[in-house]
Formats: C-alpha cells, structure tokens, sequence
C-alpha cells in the first residue's frame, strides 16, 4: 500500500515545486528599464497615438508632466497602465494614461522572444520652448529605480 502512494506524493512534491519555481521566474521576467534604454528591448511602431483630453479641470493650461508607469507585455501592448506622478496637480493624469495605453511595441532584435520590461514614460504637458526649461520640466517627473 506504501509503495502505490510513493509516486502520487513524487509526484504532487514535483508539481508543488514547479509551480514555485514558476511563480519566482514570472516575478523576475519584467525587470525594470529606464525609459531611454527601452529600445534595448520594445521598438514603439505607432509614434502617433490618439489620448483622451479634459475640456475643463484643475492646471490644463499650465506647463506640467506626467511619469505613467507600465510594462510591455510579451505581445508589445502596455500592461498595469498607471500615473505615477503628476506635477503640478493637475486633471491631466488620466490623458495622459490614456496615451500610453494606446502605445504599440515590437521587439527589438536583442529581444526576439518578447521578453516583457517595465518602465515609464513622461508625458509632457504646454512644455516651454527653451530646451533647459522643457528639461527642467520633464525632471520633475523622473522615477528612481529604473536601470539606465
């Protein structure tokens, strides 16, 4: 009786650690970019894309950024689309979430098996037309953590 449950309860064992090995290399799989080294990985293949604007709120008018947070799943569509800083507060945070989300990749020649990365991207709200000021601007927005 022993010895016909010893392959059932391999087996589940096999099973149970497979499922944790799995669940560890899922968690690794979309490590963190800087939104300049994303070419590395994901080529953006539509440069226009259409975003959802307000026709009132709170600072439209204002030079202001938004850092959205994402990840380029295996099949170059953004994924966990989130704002994760808007400055100054503003209503535009959901516009500019809307324009990432419509972003489309595919993969760069060092990535050819999708691999999926998260990043950012700053989306820039009525920039200055000086270069400092529009940097100035855009590092307002900046998020640590990102690998450059």
């Amino acid at each position: 009786m022993k010895t016909m449950f010893r392959p059932l309860r391999q087996g589940l064992l096999l099973a149970l650690t497979m499922g944790f090995m799995a669940t560890l290399l899922a968690q690794d799989q979309a490590h963190k970019v800087d939104q300049q080294d994303l070419y590395r990985y994901w080529i953006q293949i539509n440069p226009k894309v259409q975003m959802d604007a307000p026709n009132s709120g709170l600072n439209l008018d204002k030079p202001g950024c938004a850092a959205v947070t994402y990840t380029v799943g295996s099949d170059g569509v953004p994924l966990d689309v989130q704002v994760a800083k808007l400055v100054p507060k503003s209503d535009l945070g959901p516009a500019a979430r809307s324009a990432v989300a419509n972003f489309r990749y595919g993969p760069s020649l060092s990535n050819r098996i999708g691999q999926p990365v998260s990043t950012y991207y700053t989306v820039v709200f009525n920039a200055p037309a000086d270069p400092a000021q529009r940097q100035q601007l855009m590092d307002a927005c900046k998020l640590p953590g990102y690998a450059p």
